[in-house]
């Protein structure tokens, strides 16, 4: 990997001319996205976003952190918060916004000796998942990780409007996968990442792969673009 979204994060932070990160899917044509979007406030986040931050307590873990911008919210409200990312300049960058508790790391990775009361995954969450078939490997770490009565904290949308209806109402659906199933490709300063698969689950999808690994599955909040918060414990 070359570390391209975590490039453009550092860019924005440091001033070296950061430009758009464009991305593209197996199922949409190529779309710019400002870096300063992951830079938000909370109060220029949406809704769904907000409703986590507000549910979060006790000891906290933010998954795929970015920017971390939502870490950056709840350390300021004096909370206790580790961030973590794969991305080394993502990191870098969460660092010099003032995170004290961050750590370059991939979550499969991640020692269990050490429990979280609230674990956040937003931005759509399941995308690390990868693939349907993965969900379970991750939702049984994130559940290991998890202290008594602790929650996990994870949105997502459901795609299904994304793809064209027949004359009587029903979708084209690729018949080899799940639809949620994608594949990105990044490119930033005319650089292009490898492609890499990425999640989208629906919530009754998610419900069930919760279900199926002992856990609890709670519809939170649904946002105005098919995307959903959901509390899983």
């Amino acid at each position: 990997m070359k570390d391209l979204f975590g490039t453009a994060i550092l860019d924005y932070q440091t001033n070296n001319s950061p430009k758009a990160i464009i991305t593209e899917t197996t199922i949409s044509d190529a779309d710019a996205m400002e870096v300063s979007y992951l830079f938000r406030s909370f109060n220029e986040m949406p809704k769904l976003e907000q409703k986590a931050l507000q549910l979060a307590k006790g000891k906290i873990l933010d998954v795929g952190c970015g920017a971390g911008s939502h870490s950056l919210y709840l350390q300021e409200k004096g909370l206790e918060v580790t961030a973590i990312d794969i991305s080394e300049n993502a990191i870098k960058a969460c660092r010099l916004r003032g995170l004290t508790t961050t750590r370059v790391e991939n979550i499969l990775d991640l020692e269990e000796k050490e429990k979280f009361d609230t674990i956040l995954l937003l931005m759509n969450g399941t995308g690390i998942f990868g693939t349907l078939d993965q969900t379970s490997n991750y939702l049984q770490k994130l559940k290991r990780l998890l202290s008594p009565n602790g929650q996990i904290l994870i949105d997502s949308s459901d795609i299904i409007y994304m793809f064209d209806e027949d004359e009587d109402g029903s979708k084209w659906i690729p018949a080899d996968g799940y639809y949620g199933e994608l594949i990105f490709t990044i490119s930033y300063k005319n650089q292009k990442e490898a492609p890499f698969p990425w999640l989208y689950l629906d919530y009754t999808t998610l419900q069930n792969a919760a279900h199926a690994n002992g856990l609890e599955c709670e519809l939170i909040i649904e946002g105005e673009h098919f995307d959903y918060l959901a509390r899983l414990y």
